[in-house]
């Protein structure tokens, strides 16, 4: 039930309850999960409340009810769920979709489709879903799926209702805490003195070039090869230079910081020289160059290429 979230995701729930209740729904919701671990159930639970009018009934038994069951096993024929296929989400999974959804309607008169992961769009299947949404069709409704924001189109992103999800710091699974970003987030002082040092030199390297710019090329050895060494070092990096910029972003929208709080004076005086704008494209930035460590071998041409990205934006 949605109403199981209530506390936890107070503002995500007063969104979707609010439709349900006034029966209007967006065509597209595009959710930012930010790590919450029960994701999946609360977007489940979404999906029953628009597609069972018997839900919130004081008579309805889910464990009864023909629609519940056949969602919760996976059954429901107006349901359609996209994931990866590999590392990325192709244009021929969308042209089947499409097709699919050409078809007659078996039950209803409501289509949903789900992209999971939906940072992972390449190019060409991107353009393909922009144009999903630029011409939304009567009784289709698509949900978007990422826990990378910045990863997707910003065409794409301001087509949808954007409904971001909280994690709770007493509701991380075994298998986050154990995670090295999870104990930045909420077990800082469980990191070894080495992580520690790495934190430092990232935010002390995104310090550097906020304030040197080009100039930060010269300096690279120093600020940034010397500490991050190994492709598992550049992923981490680039995953808190990220994180370290959304709360610039956050800052910049009189948020209130999520994670880097300690450096509060630092991140004030890079959202004193940026917008909005200038940081979203610096997250779309740095998104776009970690996934190009994966495949590049020459971690120094790939750091000055990213300055020099930066710069040039």
């Amino acid at each position: 039930m949605l109403d199981n979230y209530q506390k936890s995701q107070p503002i995500a729930y007063r969104i979707l309850k609010n439709a349900v209740s006034k029966d209007k729904y967006s065509h597209a919701y595009l959710f930012e999960t930010n790590g919450f671990y029960d994701s999946y159930n609360l977007i489940f639970s979404f999906i029953k409340e628009i597609l069972c009018k018997n839900i919130n009934k004081e008579t309805h038994n889910p464990q009864k009810c023909n629609i519940c069951r056949m969602i919760d096993s996976g059954n429901y024929p107006e349901i359609e769920i996209i994931s990866p296929d590999g590392m990325w989400i192709k244009k021929e999974q969308l042209r089947k979709l499409q097709n699919e959804f050409n078809k007659k309607a078996i039950i209803g008169n409501t289509k949903i489709y789900i992209i999971k992961e939906a940072e992972k769009l390449n190019k060409q299947s991107a353009n393909s879903m922009l144009k999903f949404l630029e011409e939304p069709e009567e009784g289709i409704i698509a949900i978007l799926v990422t826990d990378n924001i910045y990863g997707i189109l910003e065409t794409i992103r301001s087509r949808c209702q954007l409904i971001e999800l909280k994690e709770s710091k007493k509701e991380l699974s075994v298998k986050n805490t154990n995670n090295k970003l999870s104990l930045i987030l909420y077990n800082k002082e469980e990191l070894e003195e080495e992580e520690i040092e790495k934190i430092e030199k990232v935010i002390k390297f995104i310090n550097y070039y906020e304030k040197n710019h080009l100039d930060t090329i010269i300096y690279m050895q120093k600020l940034w090869h010397d500490y991050i060494k190994t492709k598992e070092d550049m992923l981490y990096a680039f995953d808190l230079m990220i994180l370290y910029y959304k709360d610039v972003l956050n800052k910049i929208s009189n948020r209130d910081i999520e994670i880097f709080d300690d450096y509060e004076k630092e991140i004030e005086e890079v959202s004193n020289k940026n917008t909005i704008t200038e940081i979203c494209d610096k997250l779309n930035i740095l998104t776009d160059f970690k996934e190009k460590i994966k495949y590049n071998a020459n971690a120094k041409l790939l750091m000055d290429k990213l300055v020099i990205t930066l710069e040039g934006r």
